[in-house]
């Protein structure tokens, strides 16, 4: 009898909460999701714990050094007042770590590139479930657009539909806390019933100016991530089929 043979790359992990893959991305794209947010570019490359450390601190610093409001003004032409509202105290910590994020997301890229070109060399097999007590994952066929539509309406749900737990939890939960302490669904209210000048008053722009790069991020990681998963669904099918479905000896009575 033949052992089975050793792996020493795997393509996947399905536990009960996500799924973590090996997939091979654009460098580019995932610097990118990091300079518009430090983390994001981390959490595109399922490293979770670097992602979640880099999030928080960006908002624990941003909100020491008022970060956002000295970008709000700036955009807005009122350099002055920018000026006075940020916190040089603070500001230089944000800079060394901020360029960290982008840096290490885009160089951990090339090399989880690498990993999956070799991993795919070497087919591995992928686990087609996960089950415990908490919940149950599988691979599945599933609509990018539907999770990305989804997470149009709340971010996290999307992620939710996916089965991509961790994360969508935590974005979930992210975003509930920044729209309270940036007043930013009663500005919304507000702003539906036509009343704009209160709506600018109530809107805490400090906390609302996250908001653009988390919706822009849920979303792009939402439709890719259920893009992706549906290839890993075909290659787990594919790998099965050709290990027990036919023969290559098998002669076809014509």
């Amino acid at each position: 009898m033949t052992q089975n043979p050793t792996y020493r790359r795997k393509r996947a992990h399905l536990s009960q909460f996500t799924t973590s893959i090996l997939q091979a991305r654009n460098p580019w794209v995932i610097a990118f999701f990091s300079f518009s947010y430090p983390g994001f570019g981390h959490l595109l490359l399922h490293r979770y714990i670097a992602g979640f450390i880099l999030v928080l601190w960006e908002m624990f610093i941003n909100q020491t050094a008022n970060v956002n409001l000295g970008i709000f003004y700036s955009l807005t032409g009122d350099f002055s007042k920018a000026k006075d509202v940020l916190d040089e105290r603070w500001l230089i910590l944000y800079v060394g770590i901020y360029m960290f994020g982008v840096w290490d997301s885009f160089r951990t890229t090339i090399d989880l590139n690498k990993q999956y070109i070799l991993a795919n060399r070497e087919d591995a097999p992928i686990q087609p479930n996960a089950m415990g007590a908490w919940d149950l994952n599988f691979l599945d066929k599933r609509k990018p657009w539907v999770a990305m539509l989804w997470s149009v309406l709340f971010p996290g749900i999307g992620h939710l539909y996916i089965h991509k737990v961790v994360v969508g939890f935590f974005m979930f939960a992210y975003t509930a806390a920044i729209m309270y302490f940036g007043d930013i669904p009663r500005a919304i209210h507000l702003t539906m019933i036509g009343d704009f000048d209160v709506a600018k008053e109530v809107i805490n722009m400090q906390w609302a100016m996250y908001m653009p790069s988390i919706f822009f991020f849920i979303q792009y990681d939402a439709y890719t991530s259920t893009i992706y998963y549906n290839n890993l669904f075909e290659k787990e099918m594919a790998k099965y089929l050709r290990e027990h479905y036919q023969k290559k000896e098998f002669k076809f009575p014509f």
